[in-house]
């Protein structure tokens, strides 16, 4: 059923699943340790927002999410982390596994995650790892392994979608008669 109350519903998840994202992010950019790890937690809500109302809905959770962070948060580097990639990637996530072809779909995971990372080390390095020393001769191992840290992300964000489909979605849908 897909009517004014479906719209107000998915809109209403959107805005539930974007406030709950800003707090998250507030607590990230609080945090004196774990920011990634608190971010990336943010960004499991626009999957959320995608499983249970459509792309437009996790459109709507990253977008509003990401305005609000760089507008409200004291530290803007988790704001634009969210808004570069963990906020974004759940949305490009489903749009590659629409794809239905495994190559391509990782293809497309890859190159996106290799984009971010660019644009995250040479353009905004000094925002988000000030800290680190300067590893000369090391600048090789970035993609690597970054490559693979990221397809060791994606395996546990498919496995955190699938529990939340499980435990969460279909529950809820059951619920309301859906």
């Amino acid at each position: 059923m897909r009517g004014r109350t479906s719209y107000a519903g998915r809109l209403a998840l959107s805005a539930l699943l974007t406030a709950l994202s800003l707090v998250i992010l507030w607590g990230a950019a609080m945090a004196p340790w774990g920011r990634m790890g608190l971010v990336a937690l943010a960004g499991l809500t626009p999957a959320a927002a995608v499983i249970s109302g459509g792309p437009a809905a996790g459109g709507l959770c990253w977008a509003g999410t990401g305005i609000l962070a760089l507008l409200l948060l004291p530290d803007k580097g988790c704001g634009l982390l969210y808004l570069l990639f963990f906020g974004l990637y759940p949305l490009v996530k489903y749009a590659a596994e629409r794809l239905s072809r495994r190559p391509l779909e990782l293809l497309v995971k890859l190159a996106f995650f290799n984009a971010a990372l660019t644009v995250l080390w040479f353009g905004l390095r000094a925002v988000f790892l000030w800290g680190l020393p300067q590893a000369e001769g090391l600048g090789w191992l970035l993609y690597p392994v970054g490559n693979g840290i990221f397809l060791a992300y994606d395996y546990g964000f498919s496995r955190l979608i699938a529990f939340y489909i499980a435990r969460v979605d279909r529950p809820l849908r059951r619920g309301r008669g859906a």
